[in-house]
């Protein structure tokens, strides 16, 4: 069953049994009410007939107007409401009508009388097929009446007993009259709420319909969908978390290219680094076993294959390095040193990198101990990283290196500046990403073939619990920020 058609039944369902509760009840007190009404109107024809028939006469002081005429006269007076009365006398007698052919008893079953004469009054409905004492028409009279029986006292002395009933068939057509009204209102209750059932289930039905369909697109691979959303229930929940899901499978969509299109690059970079080396051995390989290489040249050949083999391996080493990093796989032996030292050896090693692209390293630390935090090995690889790409990315300028300690941060702080190319802002943001380049002009100079040294940077700084940042500015350069933290005040990633 679709889900229109059961949330129109479970609508349904509601309204029924509602509207069931709804008729039975007000049937029920609707035929309580009439009855009562009219035991009550009963009651007040003997207790207004009372005041009549129990009038004295003032010369002898005795009950005057229980006569036959006098009933006689009250009787077509009442039948005009279709209320028919007999009377019993202090004896139970029947007193009126006085003619038993009439249609009534002559007296009163024992148990009833004993209630009249402790001042009770009795309700019941008289059926026609009734034979227990209780006053009913006879001679093929076999109407059922609404009946009371009310005694009459005289100074605190049972003097009459009148029995008063009406037609049942009178309060039965008022109440007939009434359910019929009300199984009316049921039907276009019924009707009305099979529409709206309808309405209301369509309208739900569509925008979960909404949602089966933006979900299909997704499923495409569509991640333009969006849900419109009024907060308003269940169902705009869940498509505000069906649109924070696609932005998020868009972003992820759109990384995943990004980076896909790197890797390409990183390839294509790859293979025509590893290109030109494994050309230039194989030719001096091939120069050396035929003799072709004059043996004067043969020192300067084996050094030149010894440096593009170099090369070769440096390039899967950071690749090697990148995945071990970035998963964790690596180890940190952090401990306090004296970071001046292994930052002029850096420097030492680096000096020759840099006179080759005119550049001057200024060191400007501290002259007592520059206390840092980390792996020492992990610290040179990254501070190594940072200023070798300083080299890369500068001609005929400079790069600066500071370190001090900030003491509210307990952290180290280091600053690489330089005045080389600069970066946009574009690719300030990308500078982190593996395989990125931010000057893909330069994928052929000797130094940081792969793309990876600042990856690898970023990636262990955060694995220090530390921070890294960068300013720039094109054209006009570079300032690297680098924190390691002390010991119990890492940052958590």
């Amino acid at each position: 069953m679709k889900l229109m058609y059961q949330n129109m039944l479970s609508f349904m369902i509601v309204i029924l049994t509602t509207l069931g509760i709804i008729l039975y009840t007000v049937t029920s007190y609707t035929t309580n009410w009439e009855y009562n009404s009219t035991y009550e109107t009963l009651e007040s024809y003997a207790y207004n007939m009372e005041k009549v028939a129990l009038s004295k006469n003032p010369d002898d002081g005795n009950i005057q107007n229980i006569t036959d005429e006098n009933m006689d006269f009250l009787r077509q007076v009442l039948a005009q409401h279709s209320v028919q009365f007999g009377v019993f006398d202090e004896n139970n007698n029947q007193v009126y009508p006085s003619m038993p052919s009439s249609g009534f008893t002559n007296h009163l079953k024992s148990k009833y009388w004993e209630k009249m004469k402790k001042g009770q009054t009795i309700r019941y409905i008289q059926n026609a097929a009734t034979s227990d004492g209780r006053p009913k028409l006879e001679n093929g009279n076999n109407l059922s009446y609404v009946c009371v029986l009310v005694p009459w006292f005289e100074d605190g002395k049972l003097v009459a007993v009148i029995w008063v009933g009406s037609n049942v068939s009178q309060i039965q057509s008022n109440i007939v009259e009434i359910k019929n009204r009300l199984y009316l209102a049921l039907l276009i209750s019924l009707l009305a709420s099979i529409i709206l059932s309808f309405i209301l289930s369509r309208y739900q039905v569509n925008r979960i319909n909404k949602l089966s369909y933006a979900t299909r697109k997704v499923a495409n691979n569509d991640f333009s969908v969006h849900i419109d959303s009024k907060n308003r229930d269940e169902l705009d929940d869940l498509a505000n978390d069906f649109n924070k899901m696609v932005t998020s499978l868009r972003e992820s969509d759109e990384e995943i290219n990004r980076q896909e299109l790197r890797r390409k690059e990183f390839m294509a970079d790859a293979s025509h680094e590893m290109r030109t080396p494994l050309t230039t051995i194989n030719g001096l390989l091939e120069g050396l076993a035929y003799d072709a290489i004059p043996e004067e040249s043969k020192a300067q050949s084996i050094e030149l294959m010894r440096n593009e083999t170099n090369r070769l391996i440096r390039l899967v080493n950071e690749n090697l390095d990148y995945e071990k990093i970035r998963t964790n796989q690596i180890s940190l032996s952090k401990q306090e040193f004296d970071a001046r030292v292994p930052l002029r050896d850096i420097v030492s090693q680096l000096q020759k990198k840099a006179e080759d692209a005119n550049d001057k390293i200024n060191l400007d630390l501290p002259e007592e101990e520059l206390k840092t935090y980390a792996d020492y090995d992990r610290f040179v690889q990254v501070m190594f990283n940072v200023l070798q790409n300083s080299i890369q990315f500068t001609t005929s300028g400079f790069i600066n290196t500071t370190g001090f300690r900030d003491e509210e941060k307990h952290a180290t702080i280091f600053k690489v500046s330089d005045n080389g190319i600069g970066m946009s802002e574009d690719q300030v943001k990308n500078i982190w990403d593996r395989y990125y380049k931010a000057d893909v002009s330069r994928k052929n100079r000797k130094y940081g073939e792969s793309g990876l040294g600042l990856s690898i940077v970023h990636q262990l700084v955060q694995n220090h619990g530390g921070e890294i940042k960068v300013a720039s500015e094109l054209g006009k350069g570079t300032t690297f920020t680098i924190t390691f933290y002390d010991e119990g005040h890492e940052l958590k990633n």
